[in-house]
């Protein structure tokens, strides 16, 4: 799941104004979720669903972001710990649903701060 929200949101910012004119793209995100789900390796029913959101709602503005946790990827998280098996990428995925419960964090900040102070690195307006 996590791997296709972040490439749909990497199409979604292809367009953005902070990238130069000549590797701007207006994608369609409704139509690539189509063509995944008919025509490529990467279908399946996480695909299905999300061709789905986007057709009702292509901006998702319906949806806040928060990403609540059921309990499974604890769960597999704390098996992974007891067995000694490595598992970043459902450790990461597990830790991003905790981090769109919130607004920018004290440690945001914190890395704002010092970004700033070691190279001038101004935060952009929002």
């Amino acid at each position: 799941m996590q791997a296709y929200a972040e490439g749909f949101d990497i199409f979604r910012n292809a367009n953005s104004d902070q990238l130069p004119e000549n590797i701007r793209y207006d994608l369609n995100l409704a139509d690539i979720a189509e063509v995944w789900r008919r025509g490529s390796v990467v279908s399946s029913w996480l695909l299905d669903l999300t061709a789905m959101a986007l057709i009702e709602d292509p901006e998702l503005k319906s949806y806040s972001g928060f990403v609540q946790d059921s309990g499974e990827g604890r769960w597999t998280i704390q098996a992974a710990l007891e067995e000694a098996v490595p598992a970043e990428v459902l450790s990461a995925a597990l830790y991003t649903r905790f981090r769109s419960r919130q607004e920018h964090t004290f440690a945001e900040k914190i890395l704002s701060a010092m970004r700033k102070k070691f190279g001038g690195h101004i935060e952009p307006k929002a």
